[in-house]
């Protein structure tokens, strides 16, 4: 008996190959393996740990090409090493991706020559300073070392990372005394804290929440570029890129070409200032040669042991040949307008210079077919004998027939399943069929006409006949592609947490409890009676202006409306209107929860259908689902199905962005329905949203006895008339349609389960139809708007939510980039995806002059097809737009920012957007989201005006736009923003209004509390405790200087209220920022005091002079007895009273009232009272 990876051996005919390559014969050529052979036929030659190098021509053939080593060798390292861009353009800055993978490869070369590289072959086509010069910028930390802090901060700027005073994203470092903060490219973000000059500690830290997790005794950090350019070799090259734009202009004068002249020393002063400036990215590439550093190839990094295989190497000389002809013809072009001076030849590396290797290292060529390879003469040639296989379709029975005959011929069968889940099911399934089938690790033995089950993932099957092996994928089992699996997104810790001020910056709006809607000024410090204090300051309409002490923080939120571009109103101090604007909306919003309430118990009470738990075709047409379901996708289905079983009608509604998988909860619950026998409607907004819902439709049920039909306009009147009589007759078991499904022609035998998507964009008279057709069946919902988790938690209990957070598994992320607008830009953006058969998203925001921008991009790129979309179109129009667009009749849609968001067009990868510095963060992160929906690597450019001078505005915009795109910052804002929308939308329009006069804040608490009273269940009644003391207590500048970061500190640790959080906050605050100063330990002793105090009912604790007050809120319940009892047990002499309101009153006499001793007189009396108190309780 041998193992799978022996009988692959042989049928690879692996022990000659391995035999020709130790006795030094190389290249080898390999002919008439395709596909997933070509990764199993090299494991099995890299299994005596070999490392190695594979260049294949596509980045989607490396993907697969990974995918597969990955399952055959899993203790091997495989790392992907993606193409870098080419830019022939200067870019404000760009996602780093790209970047990323690549440093993590070369990192990974200094640590480990012995793992597989897998990379195509425009990846390394790009020459690189010398090796060493990135050792030189690799940095080794081990705690105990001694650092010049001021020192590495230099290296580390000139290593790529940029130095800022707080990181929350990749490639950024931060110093504050002696803590750094480096969160390096590759690998965890890391906090290394100083004794003086020596490692004192080093630690990982969550990007999140800021606080370490795991200590480290040493570490290494990567550079964050790939070509470091040290600040002597910067100024050579500054003067190096002179002396050429004026030798190449001295040229052009002489041949009376001085306008070019002018062009070219524009282009030379603009690269010099961005060197001055350190912006080193691909752009700067070209001018390298001008310095006497010598460039070194990729394989300068490899070990003479790595071997060095060529997938295709036809079609990888045709893809470095075209990229080579494609980046002289920019040049040359650039060069006639004076925008170049010095030629990128030398700069990239050509397929001879690959073949060359051979000479130091083994070389294999693969080949589908046998052809001749220019400039390789082979040493010997393998002609091994491969098969594909054809599938399935997921028909089990049939996939038995064959497994038998297989087994019947002597045959190994290997099975491929994906996963353990589908493993089990896949055996329980054969044994039902009479075969036994085995669960098999890749070490275990095989032997013939055995069946094995394998829990892991293939991209195709094949057959080798010399060793009688059948290896099936998923690809032939179920007709799909390999599961994929989810991304993983790290969700915050606390659910329903208050919005923070961690972006709280000057002249945003906030809204206090009591006054109102007012702007933020800032901090400030005030000294009253020789004490420091902190506090916030709000300017309200005129001139009036409230300063918020710290204890006093929780009064005030930040103001979020359903309207980010709307200014808010400015509430005058004093004034009535803002209590008659919380009472309105207060009054509302309690009508709106009586609704809801009220509908949810009606449908609770009324009867509807129980459905029957899943079936066996259930559960195999949710196998045959192509992508592996991530967590939150699988918690929605189980809602769903779980309200489908019950006796009342279901009203579910699903809110998730596009493409997160809605879509596949609805057809499950559909399958579900019909398995039943009860018929479904799915009514969508428009006409080719319907389109694109029946044909996912009729795609997934295919090989069902399920009818599938469509209603919309796209439908004959005839064919309209048959729909219509199969609905009412029952032979149509799934209709998808417009609004033409609440029409009164339309009739069900007998409905069961409606599926509405986005029902917000239905008009009024649409809605009050769907009531009717609501009534007693079960209704889902579908929203792409994403909404507030705070708002979630309100409605728990009136509306049954699901949210779908996870984001579906992103091969290729975005590569966005941010620059002026060049005519040259949008050519390059528009060629490039058009050349490979894909789709562009214009967006230019202005109706009235798209039509010039449509004439301008024709005049840029002639042989691309234009099509225009805008709100402004009426609808059948933008319906026949829209849908020439998916049909491929169009290549670039030119459209404002109405971009369907329900729509799925996964051919459209690049998204030009023109002004983008006119738009907020959030529209772009959802416009973003509209491309890199397939397995290509998807393009945003997100332009902006070429402007002498910008605004301050126009430039914080962009500076906000660029860190969201290179550090992924400002990301948690982009989604909020979307997230007040979708509230709004939840919630619908006269709530909306509510919303936006009250802030998204105070709105969420009110429907709370609403929701609270109308369930019956008690709201306590929160006592907040003032504190009038004599005590310096802030954060000091010198301990914490960044404002926005003070601001979120100081409104947490208000929000403080037992000893396990203020135990963590100070670890917080010793671990991020070091030992907290003197007025730090006040703040945090006031921070106790206060929620002790609320806890007893104390309203206010007031010093005068050397007493001190205590005033409680409301009857504390202690007898005369108790009170003589507390006399005598206070260490300090006191005296009781009552307040105004009729409250107790209790004064201490203390002796001294220096700073520490007064705050922990106040802590004695209130465990003096708090004993009391106790024994009350008992």
């Amino acid at each position: 008996m041998n193992t799978l990876s022996q009988v692959l051996g042989i049928g690879f005919d692996i022990e000659a190959i391995k035999k020709a390559l130790s006795q030094k014969e190389w290249p080898q050529m390999i002919y008439n393996l395709t596909g997933s052979q070509k990764p199993a036929f090299i494991a099995q030659l890299f299994q005596q740990k070999n490392p190695g190098l594979i260049l294949t021509y596509s980045e989607e053939m490396a993907q697969k090409w990974v995918s597969d080593l990955q399952t055959w060798l899993p203790e091997r390292e495989i790392l992907y090493f993606p193409a870098s861009e080419w830019l022939p353009f200067e870019v404000l800055g760009k996602s780093r991706e790209t970047t990323i993978q690549r440093i993590r490869v070369l990192h990974r070369l200094t640590e480990n020559k012995n793992c597989i590289v897998v990379a195509p072959a425009l990846a390394i086509n790009q020459r690189m300073y010398s090796f060493s010069r990135f050792q030189e910028y690799t940095f080794s930390l081990r705690q105990g070392d001694t650092v010049d802090l001021q020192e590495l901060s230099q290296k580390l700027v000139t290593a790529g990372y940029e130095r800022l005073d707080f990181v929350d994203g990749k490639g950024q470092f931060a110093i504050r005394g002696g803590i750094l903060d480096l969160a390096p490219l590759v690998g965890e973000p890391l906090r290394v804290e100083f004794f003086d000059d020596e490692v004192d500690s080093i630690r990982i830290f969550d990007l999140e929440t800021q606080k370490s997790i795991e200590t480290l005794e040493k570490v290494t950090i990567p550079p964050a570029i790939e070509i470091v350019i040290t600040p002597e070799e910067l100024e050579d090259l500054s003067w190096e890129v002179k002396a050429q734009a004026r030798k190449v202009a001295g040229r052009l004068n002489r041949n009376n070409r001085s306008d070019l002249a002018e062009e070219v020393m524009k282009q030379g002063r603009k690269i010099e200032e961005r060197l001055k400036l350190g912006r080193l990215d691909e752009t700067i590439y070209p001018y390298l040669s001008l310095l006497e550093e010598p460039l070194d190839t990729f394989f300068s990094l490899l070990s003479s042991e790595h071997f060095l295989v060529l997938d295709e190497p036809i079609r990888l000389k045709e893809q470095l040949e075209f990229q080579q002809k494609e980046k002289l013809e920019e040049y040359t072009e650039a060069l006639a307008k004076g925008q170049e001076f010095v030629s990128p030849e030398s700069q990239s590396i050509g397929y001879e210079d690959i073949i060359k290797e051979e000479e130091t290292q083994p070389l294999l060529l693969l080949s589908t077919l046998p052809r001749q390879i220019p400039g390789v003469t082979p040493k010997g040639i393998f002609n091994l004998n491969a098969r594909p296989l054809t599938g399935f379709m997921g028909k089990t029975g049939v996939l038995a027939d064959e497994l038998e005959h297989w087994q019947k011929s002597g045959h190994i069968v290997t099975l491929f399943v994906g996963d353990e889940e589908h493993g089990e099911r896949m055996i329980q399934g054969l044994k039902d069929r009479g075969i036994i089938a085995y669960k098999n690790n890749l070490g275990d033995k095989v032997e013939e006409s055995g069946v094995y089950i394998y829990p892991y993932s293939l991209d195709q099957g094949f057959e080798l006949p010399m060793s009688k092996l059948i290896v099936l994928s998923e690809a032939e089992i179920y007709k799909r592609e390999r599961k994929t699996p989810a991304k993983r997104v790290k969700t915050s810790q606390k659910t329903g947490q208050r919005l923070e001020f961690s972006d709280l910056k000057q002249g945003d709006y906030v809204v206090h409890i009591h006054h109102g809607i007012g702007q933020f000024v800032g901090i400030e410090r005030i000294v009253v009676g020789g004490i420091e204090k902190d506090y916030f300051a709000v300017k309200y309409a005129g001139q009036d202006k409230l300063y918020v002490p710290l204890e006093q923080l929780n009064l005030l939120q930040k103001y979020l409306g359903g309207d980010t571009d709307i200014s808010p109103k400015l509430y005058k101090l004093g004034g009535s209107e803002w209590k008659k604007v919380k009472s309105k909306a207060r009054g509302a919003i309690k009508e709106m929860a009586f609704d809801l309430l009220k509908l949810y118990a009606q449908r609770q009470a009324a009867k509807g259908f129980a459905f029957s738990p899943d079936s066996v075709w259930q559960r195999e047409f949710e196998e045959k689902f192509p992508y592996e379901e991530t967590p939150d996708q699988l918690q929605c289905i189980r809602e769903v199905k779980e309200d489908m079983m019950k006796p009342y009608p279901m009203d579910r509604l699903l809110c998730g962005d596009v493409g997160y998988g809605k879509t596949e909860v609805a057809l499950r619950a559909a399958f579900k329905a019909v398995m039943d026998n009860k018929q479904v409607a799915v009514l969508v907004p428009t006409t080719i949203l319907a389109q694109q819902h029946y044909n996912t439709f009729i795609e997934r049920f295919r090989g069902y006895p399920i009818t599938v039909q469509m209603l919309s306009r796209f439908r004959s009147h005839k064919e309209q008339k048959l729909i219509l009589q199969g609905l009412k007759d029952g032979s149509i078991d799934i209709v998808v349609g417009t609004h033409k499904l609440v029409s009164n022609s339309v009739r069900f035998k007998d409905l069961g389960l409606l599926v509405v998507d986005e029902e917000q964009r239905f008009g009024v008279a649409h809605k009050e139809k769907l009531k009717t057709l609501k009534a007693n069946v079960d209704v889902l919902t579908l929203s792409a708007t994403p909404i507030p988790r705070t708002l979630h938690m309100s409605l728990m209990g009136v509306r049954d939510l699901s949210v779908i957070e996870t984001p579906p598994e992103d091969r290729f992320p975005v590569q966005t980039y941010v620059a002026e607008f060049r005519p040259d830009v949008v050519r390059e953006a528009i060629r490039r995806e058009i050349q490979r058969g894909g789709q562009v998203f214009f967006v230019h925001n202005r109706v009235e002059d798209m039509e010039q921008v449509v004439h301008f991009l024709s005049q840029l790129v002639p042989e691309a097809r234009y099509g225009i979309a805008h709100g402004q179109m009426n609808e059948k129009e933008l319906e026949q737009e829209m849908m020439a667009f998916l049909e491929h009749e169009i290549d670039v849609l030119v459209c404002t920012t109405i971009i369907e968001t329900g729509l799925d067009m996964p051919n459209v990868n690049t998204l030009i957007i023109d002004e983008a510095d006119r738009m907020g963060l959030g529209q772009l992160y959802q416009l973003r989201g509209r491309v890199g929906r397939s397995n290509r690597r998807a393009y945003a450019y997100f332009l902006y005006k070429p402007q002498k001078v910008l605004t301050e505005t126009a430039e914080k915009r962009l500076a906000a736009i660029r860190e969201f795109t290179e550090f992924g910052s400002g990301l948690k804002i982009a989604m909020r923003d979307l997230e007040i929308r979708g509230a709004g939308n939840l919630i619908g329009a006269q709530q909306h209004g509510h919303l936006n006069a009250l802030g998204y804040e105070l709105y969420s608490q009110m429907l709370k509390e609403a929701v609270k009273e109308l369930k019956g269940e008690k709201i306590e009644e929160k006592i907040e405790t003032t504190i009038e003391v004599q005590v310096d207590a802030y954060l000091p500048d010198d301990y914490i200087g960044e404002r926005k970061l003070k601001a979120a500190l100081y409104q947490r640790m208000v929000a403080i209220d037992n000893e396990e959080d203020l135990s963590l906050m100070i670890d917080e605050l010793i671990d991020r920022f070091g030992s907290p100063p003197r007025e730090v330990e006040n703040l945090l002793k006031i921070v106790r005091i206060k929620w002790l105090a609320a806890s007893m009912k104390i309203e206010q604790i007031q010093q005068l002079k050397q007493q001190v007050i205590f005033r409680f809120g409301s009857d504390p319940g202690v007898s005369g007895e108790m009170l003589m009892t507390m006399a005598s047990q206070s260490p300090y002499p006191i005296s009781f009273g009552t307040t105004s309101s009729g409250n107790l009153e209790i004064k201490a006499r203390l002796r001294s009232v220096a700073q520490e001793e007064l705050l922990e007189a106040i802590n004695k009396m209130l465990s003096v009272f708090n004993g009391i108190a106790s024994k009350t309780a008992s």
